[in-house]
């Protein structure tokens, strides 16, 4: 019992709460009771199993007492430090599993293998191990699960290692290993699956060798560079299941031996550089439920068989050059759930039976040339929720059904020729964005929109819709973003625009829209772009406008507003071009503006041109010319006395003064602009860059609202992915940020924008749900990101469920696995590598708040 106390303390360390029921007892056999624990007739421990508790130290070497072990799982915890020498004196041992701590480290210690020649399980994946592979491994005569990927480990894998007769499963896969691909392995005749994929990097191809793998059931080398043809010689393995070879630099053709592999399930050769057409043969995978052979080269026309195979679920053969139609059988086996054959050059209809056993979920057609109707079929499609069949050309009218489907997510029908009006009646819990640009739709926008309660994006522009703008649709609470450009609108912006907070950009430009914009418009605090350029809108431009300091982008020209365009605030932030083709509206620079006819008598108008009139503005002229000059004399005598107004704050040496930094804000030295400021290089006396960031708003003064503090955090910080705060300069007016001049950055061009922080957040969240840092703990190269969908590769089937079970950070206990899903597939859309794909981080917040119905509560990081 003291063993196991002793354990405990050292297992748990000052951070963990795991192992309540290890407590102390007088009775000789209470140990036998802790959680975990299994004991034989002498109440002597044999079996330790401790896996998915919080623990936070290390494994002490009072392990190497319980000499009667024949299990030692401690997997899933969060144990550190190495593992100790004294573990060889589990002679009895058969299991030994520590994967997935994630922070244990240094050489995995080969010795304490030497003298456990019972042992047939060892695991130690999802670690920091790192050295080359144990050497020892090879003379344990009865091993039969060798795992070990996952780790930081170097050099290639012994040559030893296809001597381990016994072996049923290796896996070192993500070890970060090199050298030639181990084709010596083909030696393991009892092989049934075999991960050698991920982060490795072999020289050579899929060897021949592996053939002769009789029983091999799995094999996945994924991502690991590897060259040349796949080998015929694998149509051999009539065990085989699941073949992974994507994400390689594989060429040639598919082999249609491969026609063999009669228990084949999961085909994936996506990734690659194959070419020619699918093998004919593949009639006969009679099992398979997956085939992904996206981004190759491969072309012709998808066979007609494909939509024969009894038992196929996905198939994903986006970005290739294949041509003609789609089999019309597709669908037919009832079983279909996934198809993606975007970025293609497919002509015909769309087949009519994809959703035959309403089970498909995702129809992806985008970026082709397929023409004819949407099939009504596909309205009925109870199962679907993502649809995108943009840039094709598709016409006709769109099933009505297809907007009241219930699991459906996204409709994205964007670049076609469809027409007809949309339904009149539509709903739909879960619909969050719909993207009907540049077809031809027509007839009136449905106030049904307003069915659709968590409708994020709606996007109806370049179509022919008419009549009104419906109210419900600035009643949704989380609508973020709307386009109903370039149509036949009438009518007046609804009111309920200015109650619609939710609203990051609106563009209602190239309508036919009247009256005036609405007065309120300011209370949508959180708008980032207005257009309502090319409409008929009279009246003035309302003040409040100006207090909007999330609007960057301003649009409202080719209108017919008058008045005076308001001063100050976020007025300063736009240009003329914002306010042009606006007779009657009069910019904040012009003496003299247009008055609508009418407004001014012929009286008016003489008196206007009288000579007395010309005589006073003449003097006038002449005194403000005077009042000028002296003016600017004085401002060049106060120059100096105006910079000691700026205060420099330096979070290191700097060898420069504010003055310095002021003289740089010229026009010539501007390097990018954007909503938040004016980007400058500045050229410091001691020849040293600096990049100047002035920012939009107020300075030090009263209204600082912990700028201070929070920059002064910001100077701190050292990091090699960030650019160095080295100071700011200051008045009451005006913040000038000081970093260190990267010449090429990136951030000072107008490509980084809200995108980039939306980046950002993901990793964030990814690393809330991993419990790892962004980068350092994945290898050379490899980032949280790059990680994660790696490990989503490994998983045969993968799914987003299964990815957060494989990543999640074994401290998290007790959470709700649903909500962790739901903030998981949030992080991902946040790194996709499109920025165009990406939320804005308004739809982000407005995800993370508003979950799902089956999400109740979100936990709590």
């Amino acid at each position: 019992m003291e063993v196991l106390l002793n354990l405990k303390s050292s297992m748990t360390g000052p951070k963990g709460n795991g192992l309540h029921d290890w407590v102390h007892s007088t009775s000789p056999a209470a140990h036998c009771s802790f959680s975990g624990v299994s004991c034989d007739g002498d109440t002597r421990v044999v079996s330790l199993n401790v896996s998915f508790t919080p623990l936070f130290g290390t494994i002490s070497p009072e392990i190497g007492m319980l000499t009667r072990l024949v299990n030692l799982t401690l997997a899933a915890n969060n144990l550190t430090g190495s593992l100790p020498s004294e573990m060889k004196s589990l002679t009895a041992l058969k299991v030994l599993n520590v994967s997935n701590n994630g922070n244990l480290s240094g050489s995995f210690p080969g010795g304490i293998l030497t003298s456990m020649a019972e042992l047939e399980v060892l695991d130690a994946y999802n670690n920091n191990f790192t050295g080359t592979l144990p050497p020892e491994i090879p003379g344990l005569k009865k091993l039969k699960h060798l795992s070990l990927g996952g780790n930081f480990f170097t050099g290639e894998i012994p040559e030893s290692y296809g001597d381990i007769k016994s072996l049923e499963y290796l896996g070192l896969n993500g070890a970060g290993l090199s050298g030639d691909s181990p084709g010596f392995l083909s030696r393991l005749k009892n092989l049934r699956e075999m991960y050698v994929g991920y982060f490795n990097s072999y020289t050579g191809g899929v060897p021949p060798e592996f053939g002769g793998l009789s029983k091999l059931e799995v094999l996945d080398m994924a991502s690991c560079t590897l060259t040349g043809e796949i080998p015929t010689t694998l149509s051999n393995l009539k065990h085989l299941h699941t073949l992974f070879l994507h994400i390689n630099n594989l060429t040639g053709h598919i082999p249609p031996e491969l026609s063999g592999l009669i228990s084949l399930k999961s085909l994936d050769l996506s990734i690659n550089q194959l070419t020619g057409e699918i093998p004919q043969s593949f009639i006969g995978l009679g099992n398979i439920t997956l085939i992904n052979l996206f981004r190759n080269n491969l072309y012709g026309q998808i066979p007609e068989f494909i939509g024969e195979l009894p038992k196929l679920e996905v198939f994903k053969v986006w970005e290739n050059n294949f041509t003609l139609e789609l089999p019309a059988n597709l669908g037919r086996n009832g079983k279909l759930k996934q198809l993606d054959v975007s970025d293609n050059h497919l002509t015909g209809l769309i087949p009519k039976d994809l959703c035959r056993g309403e089970k498909l979920e995702m129809l992806i057609l985008s970026n082709n040339f397929l023409f004819g109707p949407i099939p009504e079929e596909l309205g009925q499609c109870k199962s679907l929720n993502k649809i995108r069949i943009v840039k094709n050309l598709l016409n006709g009218t769109v099933p009505a059904g297809l907007f009241d489907l219930p699991l459906v997510t996204i409709i994205e029908l964007t670049d076609n020729f469809f027409s007809g009006e949309l339904p009149a009646a539509m709903s739909g819990d879960v619909l969050d964005q719909i993207y009907l640009s540049n077809n031809w739709f027509s007839g009136e926008i449905p106030s049904a929109i307003g069915n659709f309660p968590n409708l994020q994006t709606l996007f109806l522009d370049r179509n022919r819709f008419r009549g009104n703008i419906p109210r419900e649709i600035f009643e949704l609470k989380h609508l973020s973003k709307i386009n109903t450009s370039a149509n036949n609108i009438t009518g007046e912006i609804p009111d309920s625009i200015s109650s619609c907070t939710s609203l990051i950009s609106v563009d209602l430009s190239r309508n036919r829209i009247e009256g005036e914009i609405p007065k309120e418009i300011h209370n949508v605090i959180n708008l980032g772009t207005l257009n309502l350029s090319g409409n008929q809108l009279t009246g003035p431009i309302p003040t409040g406008i100006g207090n909007m300091t999330s609007l960057t982008t301003l649009d409202l020209s080719f209108n017919d507003l008058s008045g005076r365009v308001p001063l100050g605030g976020q007025f300063m932030v736009f240009n003329d071009t914002s306010f042009a083709g606006n007779p009657y509206l009069c910019l904040p620079h012009h003496v003299s503006c247009l008055t609508r006819p009418g407004q001014t008598s012929d009286h008016s108008h003489t008196a206007l041109f009288s000579p007395s009139r010309i005589v006073i503005t003449v003097i006038a002229a002449i005194t403000a010319l005077i009042l000028i000059s002296v003016a600017i004399r004085q401002m060049n005598k106060k120059k100096h006395q105006k910079s000691l107004a700026w205060k420099l704050t330096a979070f290191q040496r700097l060898d420069f003064k504010a003055d310095d930094v002021l003289e740089c804000l010229q026009e010539e030295n501007i390097i990018g602009k954007g909503g938040a400021g004016i980007v400058y290089r500045g050229s410091m006396p001691n020849n040293v860059d600096v990049a100047i960031k002035r920012l939009v708003g107020r300075g030090t003064g009263r209204s600082d609202h912990g700028f201070t503090a929070e920059i002064q955090t910001l100077g701190r910080i050292r990091h090699r992915h960030i650019v160095r705060l080295l100071g700011y300069v200051a008045n009451k007016d005006t913040n000038l940020l000081l970093y260190e001049y990267m010449p090429n950055e990136y951030a000072y061009t107008l490509k980084v924008d809200e995108k980039s922080d939306v980046y950002s957040f993901g990793v964030v969240l990814l690393e809330l749900i991993a419990g790892k840092k962004p980068v350092g703990e994945f290898g050379e190269g490899v980032d949280i990101v790059r990680w994660v969908r790696n490990t989503e590769g490994e998983i045969p089937q993968p799914s987003d469920a299964a990815t957060v079970v494989a990543i999640v950070d074994p401290r998290l206990t007790g959470y709700p696995l649903t909500s962790v899903i739901h903030v998981f597939k949030i992080a991902m859309m946040c790194v996709e590598d499109e920025a165009a794909s990406r939320p804005t981080m308004r739809e982000v917040v407005h995800m993370l708040t508003n979950p799902p119905k089956s999400v109740t509560n979100l936990i709590a990081f």
